[in-house]
């Protein structure tokens, strides 16, 4: 996939009503400090258009990424922000779950899920949430080069069996430094347009 052209078209806060879009849109969802941000600034071959933070939870707002005039990659809030009370989460909540249930062109969803832990609660929760919505979740594991290459197995099959996530869930093993799993994720949303 090559980016010849990126813009933030869109922000939606809380009470913003969704874009009607006409190209596809694939959306990336996971906790507020798992490189959401990083892996979108990886894929668009930007240093910091999406906007990363050392304080997690600073997106809180959906965010439209127009891709070459062809897609969009749509970035959900975070969500399992401790530091964020329940009000706010509830309302992040209901957002993402408007654009999931709402969005025309939502062709795909990428979980983000850190290669290093076990999927929390919450995500175990948005996995099966999204499987609810009639998404096929492609789980990206991220932070990948902060485990050893020997680990790698292990951790992936750590993920499916925490997220009983069948045979056919697409794994991929992701780093925002090196950048390894870019291209496998390129494949799987050149397949979806």
């Amino acid at each position: 996939m090559i980016i010849k052209s990126v813009s933030l078209e869109t922000v939606c806060g809380i009470t913003s009503k969704l874009p009607e879009n006409i190209h596809p849109e694939v959306a990336f969802a996971g906790k507020s400090n798992v490189g959401k941000s990083s892996l979108i600034n990886a894929l668009m071959n930007r240093k910091s258009l999406a906007r990363t933070s050392s304080q997690p939870g600073k997106t809180q707002t959906i965010n439209y990424y127009n891709i070459n005039d062809a897609i969009y990659f749509v970035d959900l809030p975070g969500y399992g922000y401790a530091q964020a009370n329940e009000r706010v989460k509830a309302q992040w909540g209901k957002m993402i779950e408007d654009y999931l249930h709402r969005s025309k062109q939502l062709k795909a969803v990428f979980l983000l899920i850190d290669i290093r832990h076990a999927p929390s609660e919450n995500d175990r929760i948005m996995y099966a949430w999204i499987r609810k919505m009639g998404f096929e979740p492609i789980i990206i594991a991220t932070k990948l080069d902060k485990i050893n290459r020997s680990q790698i197995q292990k951790q992936i099959k750590l993920i499916r069996t925490t997220l009983e996530a069948d045979k056919e869930t697409v794994i991929i093993p992701f780093s925002a430094t090196t950048k390894q799993g870019r291209d496998d994720i390129y494949e799987v949303i050149e397949a979806i347009i």
